[in-house]
Order: structure tokens, then C-alpha cells, then sequence
């Protein structure tokens, strides 16, 4: 027996106790432009439960910088490619669970239906036998009725 397994803490999008398990709530390290360098930020999207995954909360204000804006897209966009690595993952498994559950449906029909040609084979079997048996009976009612009947016939030529 196989089993079908999946991590579902992958796929949740917001964590409401740490804010390190969700999608959208843990930081997402990128790289962004700073001057004529670059440097690494991490970012989290949403903030829940009073808890913050680390980094800094993806949020415009008036002094978000075009390089901010760069390294927030670009952690927005891994997060999207996360949810949908985790979507098509789940899609997958949900497609070997309905796959599975056919068969396991095809499979008890065939039986059921291979338990009931066997019980009638069997019936069949059975009243074959019976009038087998039944056939003989009156072959042996017909065969002493022959017997008395000849008995008598010869007591007759001896009278």
C-alpha cells in the first residue's frame, strides 16, 4: 500500500501565531538595487496576529525608494511563484486522490460483481446437479415399475 502524503504546512498563507510558516507572512529575501550596488532585503507582506515574519512589511509610503520598490516586486513575485509551486503541488495530489478513489470504486464494483457470478455459477451448478439427481430417480422408479411389471408377467405363463 502506498500512501499519498503532503506537507500542508507549505501551503498555508498566513501564519497568525509566528508569522514564520505562512506564505505571506514569512520574510522573503531578495535582492534589490542600492545605488550602483546591490544589496539583500527581506520582506513579508502581511503582518497577522501581532506577530511579523522578519524583515520589513511590504508597504508604500512617501519615503519608499524606487531600489524598495524593485526588492519589494521582487519579493511580491517570489511569493507568487510560491503559491503557485504550492497550488500545483496540491492540484497534483488532489488529482492522485480522485485517481485513487476511482480505482479503489472500480476495484469494489469488479469484485461485487465477481462475488455475484460466482454465486450464480454456483446456483447453476447446483440445479444442475439436482436435476441430474432427479433424473435418476425416475430412472429408477421406471426401471422397477419395468421389473414388477415383468415379474408379474412371467408368474402369469407359469399359472
Amino acid at each position: 500500500i502506498k500512501t499519498i502524503s503532503y506537507d500542508t504546512s507549505k501551503s498555508v498563507l498566513i501564519d497568525d501565531k509566528t508569522g514564520e510558516n505562512g506564505l505571506l507572512t514569512k520574510g522573503t529575501t531578495v535582492t534589490q538595487p542600492s545605488g550602483t550596488t546591490t544589496t539583500t532585503a527581506t520582506y513579508y507582506l502581511v503582518k497577522s496576529g501581532g506577530s511579523a515574519g522578519s524583515g520589513t512589511e511590504i508597504n508604500l509610503t512617501s519615503a519608499t525608494t524606487n531600489d524598495n520598490l524593485d526588492g519589494m516586486t521582487s519579493a511580491v513575485d517570489a511569493m507568487l511563484k510560491t503559491m503557485t509551486d504550492s497550488a500545483a503541488t496540491l492540484g497534483a495530489t488532489n488529482s492522485r486522490l480522485s485517481l485513487q478513489n476511482d480505482f479503489v470504486k472500480d476495484l469494489s464494483d469488479t469484485i461485487t460483481k465477481g462475488v455475484g457470478r460466482l454465486v450464480d455459477a454456483d446456483m447453476n451448478e447446483e440445479s444442475t446437479r439436482l436435476k441430474a439427481l432427479q433424473t435418476q430417480q425416475q430412472l429408477g422408479i421406471q426401471a422397477l415399475s419395468i421389473a414388477n411389471s415383468n415379474a408379474d408377467n412371467i408368474l402369469s405363463l407359469f399359472r
